[in-house]
């Protein structure tokens, strides 16, 4: 049996952003991290699954799921104490959810589902598909983000967190709109 994870406390907001593979999650969360002048918590999965890829030639297995939740967390926690008053998450365990179900037919390890209920964060902006995919060696479904999508959002309202849907093909305009959404959501 696992252990429960641990989330370091600190005196700063949590926003995920998260969503399909190829919406330019990564590059809008280290853009806002440098527009608000604080950290931001790197995607654990992808470095991961890059590497295992590169020594292996093999993709994620069930068994590696729980190894990216712990290395994401650790990712958040490391990052908190850089963080100021806001820290950006390049996705989180709700991710790995909505991707574990896709991808291995409905099934999530209890362990994560359960870890997913203790975490904490402040808010979400989720990445509509209305951009352009881009090929590399992890993406594996290009006609199915649609579906990635819905996934993720059901995972968002299951829990009944906050979140926002950022839409439009223009990445500048993602970027203000998220600005926009976060200014509107924490009155600054």
């Amino acid at each position: 049996m696992e252990k429960n994870l641990r989330q370091e406390s600190a005196e700063v907001k949590k926003i995920v952003i998260c969503g399909p593979e190829s919406t330019g999650k990564s590059t809008l969360t280290q853009n806002l991290a440098s527009h608000y002048n604080t950290s931001f918590a790197k995607e654990f999965a992808r470095d991961f699954l890059q590497d295992k890829w590169d020594i292996s030639n093999t993709v994620c297995t069930k068994k590696d799921l729980i190894d990216i939740v712990k290395g994401q967390i650790d990712n958040e926690n490391k990052s908190l104490l850089k963080a100021d008053k806001f820290l950006f998450c390049d996705t989180n365990i709700l991710t790995t959810i909505a991707w574990s179900k896709t991808h291995f037919n409905g099934y999530c390890n209890e362990w994560i589902i359960d870890q997913s209920k203790h975490l904490s964060y402040d808010y979400y902006l989720i990445l509509n598909v209305d951009t352009e995919w881009v090929q590399d060696d992890l993406r594996d479904r290009p006609n199915e983000r649609e579906k990635m999508f819905e996934a993720h959002k059901l995972e968002l309202d299951l829990l009944g967190v906050s979140y926002d849907i950022i839409k439009g093909s223009d990445y500048r305009k993602r970027f203000e709109d998220s600005i926009d959404f976060i200014s509107k959501k924490f009155l600054i």
